[in-house]
């Protein structure tokens, strides 16, 4: 093996490029996608349900901001696993981990590929995505809907993009992130000052006959849009000065990310009504602009092509995200000898974990081929189960080892992370059940990849116990051959 394959990722990124990776996922898809799947459960409580989310992680971000002051290595929540518990514990953290950015990927290109065609609809490229029919690839002469086609390409390029450069996708992160959060201070800025703008709207709070308990399957659907804080820490390895920076950049991008989410969501709620943005679904956001922004305005025409813009810039900067986050769980994974070592090496020229990037590739490709909501239920599931385990390391290491170095430790131990885990696991049971009840499919596969792990797991197990097995010079070949 080459002392170029087995190298560590090289530091290139600072507090601002870490801090913008987190709101870069936080502030995505779920803010324009789900606002209005959150309004047709929970009604004018949507605010709550997004304020609650922020609660809950703010719990489990505490747990990561000291695991990774303590623990700075890339991996995210698997890396604090991996240091903490036995083998297949944090085997399975892992792969649960890596499966929940790999449907996020899909989830966010599933997102992106709507709101582009209505981008150019805006701009008469297109009819309205309702009428775009399918297109014709001429290898296998079948008919593909051109959304399906976008959702793919638009994994395709970001994968290429991190596959060459961890710079960057990095820079890409930051300059997408300040793009929609100026967007979306414009659309808060016009909503507030809008004579639309009504606090009536929020009168009843809670829908009728649900009452308040309609917050929490509301919650479980959408704390995918709070996931972002662990895609922090994937990264580790590779910001300057983790032990400082990553604490920070964590609670930084929440922070800011629920200040952006009250915000927008008071303004949405405030304008059109829950009934009004629940009716526009996906498009909710982009229908209260609508109403109340100036029209007629050059380049950008109208309120609603201003937030449609946005939406494609923030699917497009979670999509890149969650990218980095599930090649680096891969990577880390590998590297711990928990996948194939191929995936724990860095590309030679690229200094990229080349392997890992392309295996978690393919997941996300096949993913864009499920329904938008079984894609975010089964994201949202397997954070809940990974963010309880990563409450549980942070209590089980202060027990094991009390005189570690820990350059950040959390207020009030042990209420937050004992509060995280019985947090999250109250919503991962409210998901469950809801599950069962309207999307079995995304239940079905849940329980598919479980299961696969599991084989995974006993058959490297097997592999590695042949004594005549030579693993590093063995993928050290194949991977060398792959990469040139």
């Amino acid at each position: 093996m080459s002392g170029s394959q087995t190298r560590s990722p090289e530091a290139e990124l600072g507090l601002l490029d870490a801090t913008m990776i987190g709101m870069g996922a936080m502030i995505g898809a779920g803010i324009f996608v789900l606002t209005g799947l959150a309004a047709e459960i929970a009604g004018p409580a949507a605010i709550l349900v997004f304020t609650l989310n922020g609660v809950v992680t703010a719990f489990t971000g505490l747990s990561y901001a000291e695991l990774a002051a303590s623990i700075p290595k890339s991996g995210g929540g698997y890396a604090f696993v991996r240091e903490i518990f036995a083998d297949l514990p944090s085997f399975m953290m892992g792969w649960m981990l890596w499966f929940a950015y790999m449907i996020a990927g899909g989830l966010y290109a599933l997102g992106f590929a709507p709101n582009f065609l209505e981008l150019l609809h805006v701009y008469g490229v297109v009819p309205p995505p309702d009428e775009v029919g399918a297109v014709v690839v001429p290898v296998v002469d079948a008919g593909v809907p051109l959304a399906f086609m976008l959702a793919f390409v638009a994994v395709l390029g970001l994968v290429a993009l991190n596959a060459v450069s961890t710079a960057a996708s990095g820079s890409a992160e930051t300059i997408f992130t300040i793009i929609k959060v100026t967007i979306l201070l414009v659309f808060v800025g016009f909503g507030l000052a809008s004579p639309m703008f009504s606090g009536a709207e929020f009168q009843p709070l809670f829908p009728e006959g649900a009452g308040a308990v309609a917050v929490l399957p509301a919650m479980g659907l959408t704390f995918i849009a709070f996931e972002g804080y662990d895609l922090i820490t994937t990264v580790t390895e590779e910001v300057q000065n983790p032990r400082e920076n990553i604490p920070k950049a964590i609670f930084l991008s929440l922070i800011a990310t629920v200040i952006v989410y009250l915000a927008v969501v008071t303004v949405a709620v405030g304008t059109l009504g829950a009934e009004g943005l629940a009716e526009a679904g996906e498009a909710g956001i982009a229908a209260a602009a609508t109403s109340f922004m100036p029209t007629g305005l050059p380049i950008i025409q109208n309120g609603g092509a201003l937030i449609v813009f946005g939406a494609v810039f923030s699917t497009l900067t979670a999509l890149n995200a969650v990218v980095i986050a599930s090649s680096r769980v891969a990577f880390s994974m590998g590297r711990e000898g928990q996948l194939l070592p191929s995936f724990g090496q860095i590309h030679h020229r690229y200094g990229t974990p080349f392997v890992a990037i392309l295996a978690s590739a393919v997941v996300m490709l096949g993913s864009v081929a499920l329904p938008t909501q079984s894609a975010g239920n089964m994201a949202s599931l397997f954070f809940l189960l990974s963010f309880i385990i990563v409450n549980v390391a942070v209590i089980r290491l202060r027990r094991e080892r009390p005189n570690m170095n820990r350059p950040y430790e959390m207020p009030f131990y042990p209420a937050p992370p004992v509060i995280g885990v019985v947090l999250n696991l109250v919503l991962a049971a409210v998901l469950v059940e809801y599950l069962i009840r309207t999307d079995p499919l995304a239940l079905v596969l849940s329980v598919v990849w479980l299961l696969l792990g599991g084989v995974t797991y006993v058959a490297l197990e097997r592999l590695r116990a042949q004594p005549d097995h030579r693993p590093t010079d063995a993928e050290t070949e194949v991977i060398s051959e792959a990469e040139d």
